[in-house]
């Protein structure tokens, strides 16, 4: 086989959705993938994400709240990462087979449009990092005005590294996730010297969250299974590139559920610093350096704040592009890509998300939650690991995956249900209201996974399994 060409590279790796990737086409090995990943989950919104869980937990259970329950889901989400590099596709395309093409291809744009305000909360927080940071040398930049450039400014550098493709966010990611993990070493250490260990394992938790210690820990728990589940819609484009289901798999597995989660206690443990030496929560990494290290040393947060941001915003944009082209495979990735730097760059100048942050992950996370456990209960139990890529991709006629003019109702009905039930008897996100016993077991993020995949087998154990398995001829005969 000819050696691919720059251009085709790019052309080939950025229409996913139109053919699967084989074998030789695949760049990525265990490093460059755990890499690329690792870049897209960092951001400064890891550290929004462990200060609001540090103010309401004590330091030994913030510690265990974030590592345990990012690890345990993320383990358990990363499976399906086994079928996108066996066949080469993403999960997006696999959901046809369980929400049919035309319920991919709204869903797909929905949730992308949700994912995308991760991204404007990242401009923000770049934003007003970049503010604090010439503040704390003197340079004194009026927030109206430069707070919403600097963001847009965030977004079309993430713009530019997205039209390049996943060769160039593999190089960009080899430099910044290296860089960023001594980073964070270093801020960890620190807190550590500026503030004893022993006065931040004296700080009381914050009780206005809720009354009981169990209420606070599991709320703290759902936003940090909410941040888990951010990633799971997105987290299956990339491992497609990967040469090996094995390092597919674990480099998806540990960039989300180690290294996310460090910088998410980082923040934390930043934040309790603060605290101890300030007297207040902050969760922009600038404010806390230079009050805990010195304005000179805030310069770390330059490298920490900028690469990391910008990197994200371009393997962001580049993978949710990736998801509504599953949907709608017809229309141009660049034009996405523009499409996106556009909206992005409104939700920016708007500040809703920002301002709504703890309720737009949950509410956000309870959409993918069914997904998540549907996806892995058709993998593992229902299709048995095997599927029809002719009807996936309507190959001669084949349309198994067509369903009911484009929606598989059984599909779309445990997803409504899994959220409608959570909304009304278990968490209601937007008064973050605990409804129900259940809250306390799994969390509302996690109420929802469960349900949707356990309605999801259920569903395959009635007369409705003939509906759900139109495709078992095909598999016989491929």
């Amino acid at each position: 086989m000819a050696k691919m060409s720059h251009a085709e590279y790019i052309r080939r790796e950025t229409v996913t959705g139109t053919v699967p990737m084989v074998a030789g086409d695949r760049q990525y090995n265990f490093m460059d993938l755990f890499l690329a990943t690792s870049g897209f989950s960092i951001a400064t919104w890891c550290y929004t994400q462990g200060a609001y869980v540090a103010q309401y937990l004590s330091f030994k259970q913030m510690l265990i709240n974030i590592f345990c329950f990012n690890i345990i889901w993320i383990l358990i989400e990363c499976i399906p990462v086994f079928f996108a590099v066996r066949y080469g596709i993403d999960l997006w395309i696999w959901l046809r087979s369980v929400l049919g093409k035309k319920g991919v291809a709204i869903l797909a744009t929905v949730i992308s449009m949700a994912n995308f305000g991760w991204y404007a909360v990242d401009s923000q927080l770049f934003a007003s990092s970049m503010i604090n940071l010439f503040g704390g040398f003197g340079v004194i930049l009026d927030p109206t005005i430069w707070k919403p450039l600097l963001g847009v400014l965030c977004v079309v550098l993430g713009t530019m590294i997205a039209l390049g493709g996943p060769d160039v966010i593999k190089w960009v990611n080899r430099f910044l996730v290296t860089a960023l993990l001594i980073v964070g070493a270093v801020v960890v250490i620190i807190c550590f010297t500026a503030v004893p260990l022993g006065d931040m394992l004296k700080v009381q938790p914050d009780t206005s969250l809720y009354e009981s210690g169990i209420g606070r820990f599991m709320l703290s728990a759902e936003g940090n299974v909410a941040f888990a589940f951010s990633w799971s819609t997105q987290a299956l484009v990339m491992p497609r590139l990967a040469k090996s289901e094995k390092s597919g798999y674990w480099a998806t597995s540990l960039a989300y559920g180690v290294v996310a989660p460090f910088f998410v206690a980082a923040g934390g443990v930043m934040a309790i610093a603060m605290f101890v030496s300030a007297g207040y929560y902050e969760s922009d990494p600038t404010v806390m350096l230079a009050t805990l290290a010195g304005p000179g040393f805030a310069l770390l947060s330059l490298l920490m704040v900028a690469f990391a941001n910008i990197g994200t915003q371009g393997t962001g944009s580049y993978v949710n592009c990736m998801i509504v082209k599953s949907g709608l495979p017809k229309v141009s990735y660049k034009f996405l890509v523009f499409l996106a730097m556009i909206y992005v760059s409104i939700l920016t100048v708007w500040g809703w998300v920002m301002d709504n942050f703890g309720s737009f992950i949950s509410l956000a996370a309870q959409i993918q939650g069914p997904i998540i456990g549907m996806t892995v209960v058709d993998y593992l139990i229902v299709k048995k690991r095997k599927i029809s890529l002719k009807s996936l991709y309507n190959i001669d006629g084949h349309k198994a995956y067509e369903f009911t003019y484009g929606f598989n109702l059984v599909g779309l009905g445990c997803l409504v249900i899994a959220f409608v039930t959570n909304f009304l008897f278990v968490y209601n996100p937007l008064t973050a209201e605990i409804k129900s016993p259940i809250f306390m077991v799994l969390t509302s993020s996690g109420y929802t996974a469960v349900c949707g995949g356990l309605l999801y087998w259920l569903a395959s154990l009635t007369p409705l399994r003939k509906y759900m398995l139109r495709d078992r001829d095909e598999i016989e005969i491929v």
